[in-house]
């Protein structure tokens, strides 16, 4: 059955209507990240780039790097603007935009997300890089979707359980890495976490300016939390959405934090720049070898 025109928007040119960007516009190999600045430093260690193109936040560059193609990509922050993202991504590849209907053969993209993150536990150091091998939602995107399968629920339960989770927030929801993306992304520079990802940079993650928080202990209570062998390291915006849409849609992913931030004892990189350049080299390197 064909898409109606609300539900598969295109712009006049024929590209997806939020990413601006037409199906050969993007390379199967997709490198997300937060900030728009954030996309030339990453594709200016390009052999070249083909495709530059932006619509709001979302900006993107598509060039080759070692004879791989690889796109670069903004979502700016959220897991609201994560949505927007996977899903249209996922139409550039597996929607027919003439016909409007899905493809007989569905393609899988590989995506990389390369964002900064703060951390929980005090033995992690300011910039340091960090595998988010599973992300714990607060945003509630899970439940807006047909998941069966998609979490680990037992997780969820018992970190509600521990910390005594307020039942008027979003239920969590846990998703794992894509264990190959993991293998090739992994070494001994990298550590791997539990993160979490939160709807808000300010209350949602237990920080007060003005405004008074209803639970003050809350990011001692998800310190704390422990289960079969693992700890929460770090707190962030957009991974839990990634991995959830990334695994509903038949996509890998996997997201690599740089640790800017440590909450537990109140630090930050003195040179967030180069803390973050440094990752990412170190995933392209990974993915181009």
């Amino acid at each position: 059955m064909a898409l109606s025109p609300s539900e598969l928007i295109l712009n006049a040119d024929g590209s997806i209507y939020h990413l601006n960007l037409l199906p050969k516009d993007i390379a199967q190999t997709i490198i997300t990240v937060g900030d728009p600045e954030r996309v030339a430093q990453v594709s200016k260690h390009f052999d070249s780039i083909e495709i530059r193109k932006g619509k709001r936040e979302f900006h993107a560059h598509t060039g080759y790097l070692k004879g791989k193609r690889l796109t670069v990509l903004s979502t700016g922050i959220g897991t609201d603007n994560i949505d927007i993202v996977l899903n249209e991504l996922d139409a550039l590849v597996n929607i027919d935009f003439t016909t409007r209907t899905v493809k007989p053969a569905t393609v899988s993209l590989e995506i990389v997300r390369i964002g900064t993150s703060g951390a929980l536990q005090p033995a992690i150091p300011v910039d340091s890089f960090l595998l988010s091998e599973f992300a714990m939602g607060f945003d509630g995107l899970l439940h807006f979707y047909s998941n069966k399968g998609a979490e680990s629920s037992e997780m969820a339960k018992s970190f509600v359980k521990q910390t005594g989770w307020n039942p008027q927030k979003a239920y969590p929801y846990v998703v794992a890495a894509d264990p190959e993306l993991t293998s090739r992304l992994l070494s001994n520079r990298i550590r791997l976490g539990l993160t979490i990802t939160n709807t808000g940079f300010y209350g949602p993650q237990n920080r007060s300016l003005r405004l008074p928080l209803p639970d003050k202990d809350l990011a001692s209570k998800i310190a704390a939390f422990y289960f079969e062998g693992r700890s929460i390291t770090n707190l962030e915006m957009e991974t839990s959405g990634i991995y959830l849409l990334a695994k509903l849609l038949g996509h890998r992913a996997v997201s690599m934090n740089c640790i800017l931030a440590n909450r537990s004892n109140g630090t930050f990189s003195q040179n967030p720049e180069f803390a973050v350049d440094s990752l990412i080299e170190y995933v392209l390197e990974r993915l181009t070898n």
